[in-house]
This record gives C-alpha cells, sequence and structure tokens, in this order.
C-alpha cells in the first residue's frame, strides 16, 4: 500500500472514500456503467473513480488481487499501483462496516485458504505450498521476515510454538493492519516499518531470516543488498523462495527473471553454505555454519 493510504481510516458503512477513488458495496441499481465484469462495476462519478461490487465476507481473501487484475487492470479498464491499492482496500472495507473486523476477516479467510487450499482461488492455492514449504524449513527460534507484505507468512510462523517473529515491510499501512489483527487474535508478533536492505537491528539477532517472494520485485543490485542484510541479520540460516517465470509478471510489480542458475550464482556468492532446488518456483537455502 502506499504510505497516504490509510487502510483503518473511519469511512461511511459499505462505502470506502478518498480524492480519487469511491468503491461501495451495493446491489446493481441499474445505473449505466463504464464497464461491468462478474464482480464489478465501474461508474462514472466526477472526477473519482467509482467501483461498486456485491462481494460478501466470505469471498474477502487475498484471492481478491487476482480478480482486481484480471477484470479490471489487466483488460486497461484502471491503471497503476496506487489505483489498484485503494480499490484493493475499498472492496475490504466497504464489504464489512467496522475497519478491524473487515482485515480479521480478509486475514481469517485467507489463511484459512493457505492452510487448506484444495478449493482456494488460483493466487492463493499458488503460494500456499511456498508458505507450507517454509513452515517446514525455518526451525523453532526467532524469525525475521523481510518484505512482508500482509504478513500471513509471520502470521503463520508466529502461532507455531516456540517461535517468535518480527515482520517487516518498507509500507506503514499493511504493517498497522498486520499488527492490529495479530493482537486482536493475541498472537504475539513484532512488526517493523523498514527498508528490507535497511534494517534497523544488530547482527545476528535472530536465528532465521526469510526472504519469500521478494527478490522478484527487486533490480539485482538492491536484490544483493537484501540478501547481505538477511546474511548480516541471520545467526544461522536465511531461506529464500522465488516465482519461475518466463518473464517477470508486471501485474504482480515483478520486475526480475529468476531460474536455478541464477540462484547458484547467489548461493556462490554468499560465502555461506547454500543449496538451491526447485519446487512451486526456486529455493535458495543459506547456512552460516561451515560446510
Amino acid at each position: 500500500m502506499t504510505a497516504a493510504l490509510d487502510p483503518l481510516a473511519p469511512f461511511p458503512v459499505a462505502e470506502y472514500l478518498d480524492d480519487l477513488v469511491r468503491v461501495v458495496r451495493a446491489e446493481d441499481d441499474g445505473r449505466a456503467a463504464v464497464v461491468r465484469t462478474e464482480h464489478f462495476r465501474l461508474h462514472r462519478a466526477g472526477r473519482r473513480i467509482e467501483v461498486s461490487h456485491c462481494l460478501r465476507p466470505d469471498q474477502l481473501h487475498n484471492g481478491l488481487t487476482g480478480l482486481l487484475i484480471n477484470e479490471l487492470f489487466t483488460p486497461g479498464w484502471l491503471c497503476g499501483q496506487d489505483i489498484f491499492e485503494r480499490v484493493f482496500c475499498g472492496v475490504v472495507r466497504s464489504t464489512v462496516p467496522d475497519p478491524a473486523r473487515a482485515w480479521e476477516t480478509f486475514y481469517a479467510n485467507t489463511l484459512e485458504h493457505l492452510r487448506d487450499p484444495r478449493t482456494a482461488p488460483e493466487l492463493i492455492a499458488g503460494i500456499a505450498p511456498v508458505y507450507a514449504r517454509v513452515l517446514r524449513l525455518v526451525p523453532p527460534g526467532s524469525v525475521l521476515d523481510l518484505g512482508s507484505c500482509f504478513g500471513f507468512l509471520a502470521l503463520m510462523l508466529a502461532q507455531r510454538p516456540r517461535t517468535t517473529v518480527i515482520a517487516s515491510d518498507i509500507v506503514a499501512g499493511t504493517m498497522r493492519v498486520l499488527a492490529t489483527v495479530a493482537a486482536a487474535w493475541e498472537t504475539p508478533l513484532r512488526t517493523m516499518v523498514c527498508d528490507a536492505a535497511r534494517v534497523p537491528l544488530p547482527d545476528r539477532c535472530v536465528d532465521t531470516v526469510t526472504v519469500v517472494h521478494l527478490l522478484e520485485h527487486l533490480d539485482p543490485a538492491t536484490g544483493a543488498a537484501v540478501l547481505a542484510e538477511a546474511q548480516r541479520l541471520a545467526r544461522s540460516r536465511v531461506v529464500v523462495a522465488v516465482p519461475f517465470e518466463e518473464v517477470p509478471n508486471a501485474d504482480y510489480g515483478h520486475v526480475r527473471r529468476f531460474d536455478l542458475a541464477t540462484l547458484t550464482g547467489l548461493g556462490s556468492a554468499s560465502g555461506w553454505r547454500h543449496r538451491v532446488s526447485g519446487f512451486h518456483g526456486g529455493w535458495l537455502i543459506l547456512d552460516r555454519r561451515p560446510a
């Protein structure tokens, strides 16, 4: 989310409103729409973009990303990361009246699909095996998750016994939402707003650092800086996961393509013992202990 977007700000019931976007949950009233899709309608509302929808609370989950991209952004009806984030937030906030409860619903539905992806939307079903493998690769102890975004993985790690977790992201809004949900669920989880390449924590402060589906969003130089920072912070292990794509998916903000050879090069340059493998994308596991 952009720095200016407050995902917990008060809005009228069943509505989200800012200077660029209005999102409402409303039955189709027959008004002339610029665009009608399976889940959304776009209307003219002066200088604002107005999106209406009829999504139910049980449909609030991270699969919303795919719905918006497929129905509104890939066809070109809407464009831009800023507008995407406002509309995304607007759909969540307009579906459940109370802001904290709206995001709790979003998180609860997403985590339910992640834990049982058999009927999950494609986007969640695709990441569920990745998160499950991270849970197997990260031993009990202290964990720092870099580039947490909404922090689903951080929550899943924090809900395990004998595990303490710090979630970090450069976007304050998502960290505020994550902290609110974690507190409501009495899940011990610390959040930090910081650049993943410059984390204000001391050397070797956690046992494991996770860098999961972050590097594909970064150019090679920034990605190398993030990996070096992860090594500085980890006492024992760094777990890296990336998607394998023929072309970086710009719809999801991807700017870099990875393959096994690229990951092997990063591992060799790290100076740590390393393992590279493919499983729903690519994996690089760095261990500080000598080979």
